[in-house]
């Protein structure tokens, strides 16, 4: 059994910065890519940034510049990084992870429960 747990969410001034975080534990073979995803009310959830298990990272273009997203493998922890957050920020953020849980397994996708980052204008 695989959970991702974040953790660092919060409300925050425009401007402001906020460090997300989140830990993969349970049954964990490897770890291919991990990435954030958000959600905010009323609209589809959306990729904010990707991490490969070689460091190789992407952004979606409105955070790019703002946001840093690193990973530490020996821990199987990600973290994001927001700096310069602006109110469209707000949202509800998900961790994502492609996980091996053996050797032999196929990999699978593993989301967390969601942290709630709210900016205030």
């Amino acid at each position: 059994q695989v959970q991702l747990v974040e953790s660092g969410g919060g409300l925050v001034q425009a401007e402001g910065s906020l460090r997300l975080s989140c830990a993969a534990s349970g049954s964990i073979f490897s770890i291919k890519d991990m990435g954030w995803y958000r959600q905010a009310p009323g609209k589809q959830r959306e990729l904010v940034a990707e991490i490969t298990s070689g460091g190789s990272t992407s952004y979606a273009g409105s955070v790019k510049g703002r946001f840093t997203i690193s990973r530490d493998n020996a821990k199987n922890t990600v973290y994001l990084q927001m700096n310069s957050l602006k109110p469209e920020d707000a949202a509800v953020y998900y961790c994502n992870a492609v996980i091996r849980e053996t050797v032999l397994a196929p990999t699978q996708r593993y989301w967390g429960q969601g942290t709630q980052v709210t900016v205030s204008s």
